[in-house]
């Protein structure tokens, strides 16, 4: 496995790949990997010759009162996750790589669904999002670049400004990998007590109950948004960030579920803010 640690090395190395034929797949994270993370590294594998992942915890995607000095590191780590899983090379930038003095380009969508939810929650940060993805998929030349469920707003950015600016790259959605208690996979779960992480299972449970109310032929998204909002609130150490229902991928209000749609949430847990979904076919 190859460490990139400059623009210059990872331009290097898929001008080579490309120059031999191959397919590049890219999988952009910000490290801390979990199983999540190395199921889009194994699902690249699958469908491109070479695999480049990134592992770069992006500045200015995050809010002025937001966790970046603090959001868990371990390089090492990851380097012997991410070979296991069979990734070529690594992109591991400085931010100051990435931006370096006179930096003052970035990518804005400016969809009213990227209002809503998280993007409504944190005023920027798919501005960053949008920005560092455009310079892994061209600084990788990417065939296929995957992205998980979990953040799926996210991929309807990403695809929204791939399509827009024609950028020839293949978005791929990967489904959420949850723990066995239900518990989506997150890098933000390593800040959770055990008494917080069994408490971050109403996330979960509340999608569950709803989806099933779904199942049983409950198509109005008000009472399915109720049901959620209830089960969490029955959870003492859960404060509710936002519970909404959209179409999906538009992320459009619908006052009946009769056609593809999300259930997304946002949960503080004690101080940590935990995001998960379900999507249902309408």
């Amino acid at each position: 496995m190859v460490i990139l640690r400059t623009q210059d090395e990872i331009k290097s190395y898929s001008l080579e790949m490309k120059k031999a034929g191959k397919v590049i797949g890219l999988v952009p994270t910000m490290g801390a990997l979990h199983e999540g993370h190395l199921t889009l590294m194994r699902e690249a594998k699958a469908k491109t010759d070479v695999v480049i992942a990134s592992v770069f915890v992006n500045p200015v995607q995050f809010g002025p009162n937001e966790d970046f000095n603090a959001y868990p590191r371990d390089f090492e780590g990851d380097c012997q996750k991410m070979e296991k899983a069979g990734v070529d090379a690594v992109f591991h930038p400085t931010p100051e790589e990435m931006y370096p003095d006179g930096f003052c380009t970035y990518v804005n969508v400016e969809g009213e669904f990227t209002k809503k939810l998280c993007g409504g929650q944190r005023p920027g940060h798919f501005r960053g999002v949008a920005t560092v993805v455009t310079k892994l998929i061209n600084l990788a030349r990417a065939d296929k670049a995957f992205f998980g469920q979990k953040d799926a707003q996210q991929v309807c950015v990403i695809r929204r400004f791939v399509e827009d600016l024609d950028i020839p790259v293949e978005i791929n959605m990967v489904p959420i990998v949850r723990e066995e208690s239900g518990l989506a996979r997150s890098s933000r779960n390593m800040y959770l007590s055990a008494k917080e992480k069994e408490a971050a299972l109403v996330l979960s449970r509340s999608l569950n109950k709803a989806k099933e109310a779904f199942d049983g032929g409950l198509t109005k998204a008000s009472a399915v948004k109720q049901i959620i909002e209830d089960e969490i609130k029955k959870e003492p150490l859960a404060v509710i960030d936002y519970v909404e229902i959209y179409s999906f991928p538009e992320l459009e209000e619908i006052e009946y579920i009769n056609r593809e749609a999300i259930m997304a949430i946002a949960v503080k847990i004690g101080k940590t803010r935990l995001i998960d979904n379900v999507i249902l076919e309408g």
